[in-house]
C-alpha cells in the first residue's frame, strides 16, 4: 500500500466516522461534515458520490427514528421541489472546478453555521405557504445533486419556519432519503459513479453505520442544544478553513 493510498483511506475513514456520528446525533448534516474533510483529499467528482452514499446509508440505518415527527403536509412540498432540483445539481457537478468546489463547500458550511447559531434571533418566515417550502426543497435538491448537501437549505428553512424539533428532524430524514436515492440513480445514469472506486464505498459504509449508532446513543444522553452549538462551531471552523485553503490555491495560481 502506497503512502498516497494510506492517506486517502485515512481521510475517508475520518470523514465517514465524524460525519456518521454527527448525522446519528442530529438526523442530518452527513455531507456537510464529510465534505469538510474529503474536500481536502478528493476531487468533487469522487467526493460527491461518496458523500451521497454515506448520507443515504446513515439515514436508512436510523430510519425508524423519524416516525414521531412525520408530517406529510410539510414534507411532500419539499420533496417535490427537490426532485426538480437534483438533475440541475448533477449537471453542475460534471463541470465543477476543484478550487471553486472548495469555495462553495466552505461558504456553505460558514453561512449555514452562522445562520444556525443565530437562529434564535432570526425572524420567522410565515409567508409563501407550500410554494415557498417547495422552493426551499428545489434549492436543496440542487445542492444534493452537486454533492449530497440536500438537507442544508431545508434544515435552515425549518428553523426560519419555526417548526418544532421533532418535525425538523423527521423532515430532514424523510426528505434526504429520496433525494439521495435520486442523486445516486442520476450519478449512475450519467456515469459519475464510475469515477469513485468501489473500495471507497466499501470502506466508508460500515464506519458510517457504527459511528451513527454512537451518535444516536449520545443524542439520548447529552443536551441537544449544547452539543448542537459545539457541532456548529466545528462546522464553522471547517468552512473558514476551506475558504482560506481555496483562496490560497487561487493566489498560487496567479
Amino acid at each position: 500500500m502506497t503512502g498516497d493510498t494510506t492517506f486517502l483511506l485515512v481521510a475517508i475513514a475520518l470523514g465517514a466516522a465524524f460525519a456518521g456520528f454527527i448525522q446519528g446525533l442530529s438526523g442530518f448534516a452527513f455531507s456537510l461534515v464529510a465534505m469538510s474533510v474529503w474536500a481536502w483529499a478528493l476531487s468533487p467528482q469522487i467526493a460527491a458520490p461518496l458523500a451521497v452514499f454515506g448520507a443515504l446509508v446513515g439515514q436508512v440505518a436510523s430510519l425508524a427514528s423519524f416516525r414521531r415527527g412525520f408530517d406529510a403536509g410539510v414534507i411532500l412540498p419539499l420533496i417535490l421541489g427537490g426532485v426538480l432540483g437534483v438533475p440541475i445539481g448533477v449537471f453542475l457537478l460534471r463541470n465543477a472546478d476543484p478550487r471553486m468546489f472548495k469555495l462553495v463547500v466552505g461558504a456553505l458550511l460558514t453561512l449555514y453555521s452562522i445562520t444556525s447559531l443565530a437562529a434564535g434571533n432570526l425572524p420567522r418566515v410565515r409567508a409563501g405557504g407550500r410554494g415557498a417550502d417547495a422552493a426551499a426543497g428545489f434549492v436543496g435538491g440542487i445542492l444534493g445533486g452537486l454533492g449530497g448537501l440536500a438537507g442544508t437549505v431545508p434544515a435552515t428553512w425549518g428553523l426560519l419556519r419555526g417548526w418544532k424539533a421533532d418535525v425538523r428532524r423527521a423532515t430532514m430524514q424523510a426528505y434526504n432519503i429520496p433525494m439521495h436515492c435520486l442523486t445516486l440513480a442520476l450519478y449512475w445514469r450519467t456515469g459519475a459513479l464510475a469515477t469513485t472506486p468501489w473500495m471507497l464505498f466499501a470502506a466508508a459504509g460500515p464506519i458510517v453505520v457504527v459511528s451513527g449508532f454512537f451518535g444516536a446513543r449520545l443524542y439520548a444522553r447529552v443536551s441537544e442544544r449544547a452539543f448542537t452549538r459545539i457541532v456548529l462551531l466545528l462546522l464553522l471552523a471547517s468552512g473558514v478553513g476551506l475558504l482560506i485553503g481555496a483562496s490560497g490555491i487561487a493566489l498560487v495560481r496567479r
